[in-house]
């Protein structure tokens, strides 16, 4: 096979595995700060019963998120070298502030916040807890930042065959960013408010204990989700324009525009296909599917507020069988946002071809291989337990258990 084709395959693969662990922590961690802000303002023992529980699966997924992303950025040295050799000076820029700002500041709230229960007063805690909101989406901002660059490069400059960063402001400007930012965050509000809905209606659907609890979580999840969907309709239409000035070739565009720019880009790099695959703009239109889809979830809202349709469990039911769509709708939007640029790693600027590492296909597909099914393995390992432990309810989870308390081993019976 292909060396090329093999690394992309590679990249695809890691990079959407990743990315399902990243928006399940966005979302999350925002609902853990309102569930836990609500707790700390009314005193309620609901809200910290739902912090806890909520928090334990976000810790579950946090955890087993990191070990993804670490495998994934691996690749970069290895089998991208040529895109690490040429653009490394700008895109590198970004990355190194995820790391060093966002990542590093957001691991250690989070470890504070979690050996922090009942050690730490109620008011420090929650901080805690709002600092690693606060980087997690710091953390996605700067990644947006990287990515927006290699969709529209701008502020650099060409010495001797390497991009050099000329204009700092203008990555934070690029067009390509803004409106990436807010549906990818819309994006992951979706997933954790239809999570979190989906697991509490299992709950109801199975009569379980701790009903009204399971309820205020259903409702919580369900008006989450139902605005986020909103907002991930309204901005990802709003990319079509920035997309459209400054990559006219992406999504099937052939205007004047874009013949011109496929003229320049042969003089200046040889004949060759510049149109991106078709599979751009499919990915595109079954993620716009999807979300039309989900906008019927505003019709569930009325009517999950009455008791007694809660009871007749079929709306409870669409809700679980749902839980797929929004991470399905995420994987085809990152596929349409990144295949759309090819066949180029940074737009007009570096072509994958010259990007990829001096590497046989056999090393390659070896590679391919290991990392995919350790990646994969992670993933199964964090959906099934974060399907145990949600299963188990809110009775005793482990997370802000009071030292020196014994475990409830009254736990409920797993998902059918």
């Amino acid at each position: 096979m292909d060396t090329l084709l093999l690394a992309r395959l590679q990249f695809a693969t890691t990079t959407s595995i990743h990315f399902l662990f990243v928006i399940v922590t966005l979302g999350l961690v925002t609902l853990l700060v309102g569930l836990q802000t609500a707790w700390v303002i009314t005193g309620n023992p609901k809200y910290e019963r739902l912090t806890r529980f909520w928090g334990q699966l976000y810790v579950i997924n946090y955890v087993l998120g990191i070990a993804t992303g670490i495998v994934m950025e691996f690749q970069f040295g290895l089998n991208w070298s040529g895109l690490s050799r040429y653009v490394g000076n700008v895109f590198g820029a970004p990355l190194a502030i995820e790391t060093l700002v966002a990542f590093f500041l957001e691991s250690t709230f989070l470890g504070m916040w979690i050996f922090g229960w009942h050690r730490l007063r109620r008011g420090v805690h929650l901080a805690l807890l709002w600092g690693v909101a606060l980087t997690a989406y710091a953390s996605a901002f700067w990644i947006l930042v990287a990515n927006a660059w290699l969709q529209n490069p701008v502020g650099y400059e060409v010495r001797d065959g390497v991009a050099h960063l000329t204009d700092f402001s203008a990555l934070l400007t690029n067009p390509t960013l803004g409106m990436a930012f807010g549906h990818v965050v819309s994006a992951a509000l979706l997933v954790g408010g239809v999570l979190m809905a989906a697991v509490s209606a299992g709950h109801l659907i199975r009569r379980t204990t701790d009903h009204a609890l399971h309820r205020t979580a259903l409702r919580i999840g369900l008006v989450t989700a139902a605005l986020s969907i909103t907002l991930v309709q309204g901005f990802g239409f709003a990319q079509f324009a920035p997309v459209g000035s400054v990559q006219p070739t992406k999504f099937g565009g052939g205007g004047d525009e874009a013949q011109a720019m496929i003229a320049e880009w042969t003089a200046r790099f040889g004949p060759g296909d510049y149109t991106p695959p078709v599979l751009a703009s499919a990915g595109l239109g079954f993620m716009i599917m999807i979300g039309f889809t989900l906008g019927a979830l505003w019709l569930l809202v009325p009517l999950l507020w009455r008791d007694w349709i809660i009871r007749l469990r079929f709306p409870l039911w669409l809700l679980l069988l749902a839980l797929p769509l929004p991470f399905v709708a995420a994987i085809l939007g990152w596929i349409a946002r990144e295949v759309g640029r090819q066949p180029w790693v940074a737009y007009g600027l570096l072509p994958v071809d010259q990007a990829v590492s001096p590497v046989g296909a056999p090393a390659m597909l070896t590679s391919l291989i290991g990392f995919s099914l350790l990646l994969g393995t992670l993933a199964v390992t964090n959906w099934v337990l974060i399907a145990r432990h949600a299963a188990r309810g809110a009775q005793d989870p482990g997370l802000g258990r009071p030292p020196g308390q014994p475990l409830d081993l009254r736990t409920e019976p797993t998902f059918a």
